[in-house]
């Protein structure tokens, strides 16, 4: 005899067996998106940057040249505001937007002089670190007197590097000093036995007087961005002596050093490494190569100093080719501030000296490039990235190249977009949308770095930290099958909690 099936019963297996064929079909569904974004190597989670410098501007050009002698000796304005470049007041070289400490005018900075004359001891371990940041706190509530300045700070002090290694040419005195320092103590070792010494003794008070001033200038002025000028380096300066085999690259034994500067990078909350072009590079390939490299260890570097972001990056450049009056090409433009731009840099310092505004001449020089070629590529630079990253980024992050070895610029599409003067006469503006093939590129070539307290592809979700917290825990590698099985297992306890409760 047939035992009658209860059409009810036949309902809650039809629901049952649905509810577990979508539950299947959602986990294929998902590990077929993780294989073939892992298999095209396209799947990149970024990690965080900090916010820009003034909000919705991912990338900023900052003027550090002292070019107030050009008004008001010679009634030349550059008018920098209207090309999107943020100047101090007056164009002084420090004000409340870049702050520049050199090394007379920061606490007792012990260095010796090109003549060979001792100054604060000559090496850091004959001075006093107390005395020195007693003076450095005088010197920092002297020369910033806003308690809640929040610009660029910039340490320069270039007379000797804080590893012994580094100490060579004409830095090689300051080994010799800390070996004669020893010798004081031990005349009769040998040469092979104050040298360990003395450079335990350097390397040891470097660190102590370098460390212990950036950590200083935060105390002092927190909301500053704190770090030491021509930090990083990268060494990559033998496009002098090799320019037909000239690569670029950081040497390995460089990169090496600069892990052990790690210290450093977590004392400073910036970085300020430098791009200045020497004449011979001029419109060369080498050009390129010398600054991309330069870029990259930077922002490898930005990546050690914190555990949970990125901190800026801001490049040092100069309008003109080292030591010359020579004005950077506009190729040179693209392969500096465009480089920058396109590596994640959170903006560019162009650096100037006093000969800027040393006469009619030198000021009409700068106000003309200013005017010209440079004012309109950073306008263009600027104005590509923030659209960059209100397209790709929700304005909560800023665009990077994929492969940062692309020839991928942030760069205004010349036919959707034109860079004209205002009507009122002062000032130039953008006009223009951005097409189809516009966006694409963008998609096809940047990603996004979310700023702190954002997430996703896009930028687009706030961060939770109770749930990213719990992502983090997932071994790289792995983390999209672990989460595939996980809604799998949430897919059949559903199913098991409808056997029971039908």
């Amino acid at each position: 005899m047939t035992e009658e099936v209860n059409p009810a019963s036949r309902i809650v297996s039809r629901v049952k067996m649905s509810a577990l064929r979508r539950c299947l079909w959602i986990e294929w569904l998902f590990l077929t998106l993780m294989l073939t974004a892992a298999s095209k190597g396209k799947a990149q989670v970024l990690r965080q940057a900090r916010a820009p410098y003034i909000q919705d501007k991912p990338f900023i050009s900052f003027w550090n040249a002292p070019t107030a002698q050009c008004k008001q000796r010679y009634k030349i304005d550059l008018d920098l505001s209207v090309f999107d470049i943020v100047a101090n007041t007056n164009e002084t070289l420090s004000g409340s937007n870049v702050t520049i400490f050199y090394h007379t005018h920061l606490g007792h900075y012990p260095y010796i002089s090109d003549d060979g004359q001792p100054f604060n001891g000559g090496v850091p371990q004959n001075e006093s670190i107390k005395k020195h940041l007693k003076k450095a706190e005088q010197d920092i509530e002297r020369l910033i007197p806003n308690k809640d300045f929040q610009g660029l700070g910039v340490i320069d002090w270039e007379n000797w590097r804080p590893q012994w290694d580094r100490n060579w040419g004409n830095k090689t005195i300051y080994r010799n000093k800390s070996i004669e320092l020893v010798k004081r103590h031990h005349p009769d070792w040998s040469l092979d036995k104050l040298t360990p010494v003395a450079k335990k003794e350097f390397d040891a008070a470097g660190k102590e007087f370098m460390m212990e001033t950036v950590l200083l200038a935060q105390d002092k002025r927190s909301h500053g961005l704190w770090g030491y000028y021509l930090f990083p380096d990268c060494y990559n300066y033998d496009y002098k002596t090799h320019p037909h085999s000239y690569t670029g690259l950081c040497p390995e034994i460089e990169q090496k050093r600069n892990d052990l500067l790690l210290w450093l990078w977590k004392s400073s909350n910036a970085l300020y490494p430098s791009i200045y072009l020497d004449y011979i590079l001029k419109s060369s390939p080498n050009a390129l190569k010398f600054v991309h490299h330069r870029v990259k260890e930077a922002m490898r570097v930005a990546s050690m100093a914190r555990k949970d972001y990125d901190i800026p990056v801001f490049i040092y450049s100069r309008p003109f080719y080292a030591y010359t009056f020579h004005l950077l090409s506009e190729e040179d433009l693209v392969k500096t501030i465009g480089e920058s731009s396109a590596l994640g840099a959170a903006g560019v310092v162009l650096w100037g000296g006093m000969d800027y505004a040393s006469t009619k001449d030198s000021c009409n020089t700068v106000k003309k490039y200013v005017d010209g070629p440079l004012g309109h590529y950073i306008i263009n630079v600027t104005s590509a990235a923030k659209l960059c990253s209100k397209f790709l980024c929700r304005m909560n992050g800023r665009c990077i190249r994929k492969n940062p070895h692309s020839s991928a610029y942030l760069h205004l599409n010349p036919d959707n977009y034109r860079i004209k003067k205002r009507h009122s006469g002062k000032g130039f503006s953008v006009t223009g949308s951005p097409g189809l093939e516009d966006v694409a590129h963008m998609k096809k070539r940047f990603t996004c770095q979310c700023y702190q307290g954002w997430i996703g592809v896009s930028c687009e979700l706030p961060q939770n930290e109770k749930v990213t917290s719990n992502v983090k825990t997932i071994p790289r590698g792995s983390g999209g099958t672990q989460v595939a099985h996980i809604v799998l297992h949430v897919c059949l306890s559903i199913s098991i909690l409808l056997t029971f409760y039908f």
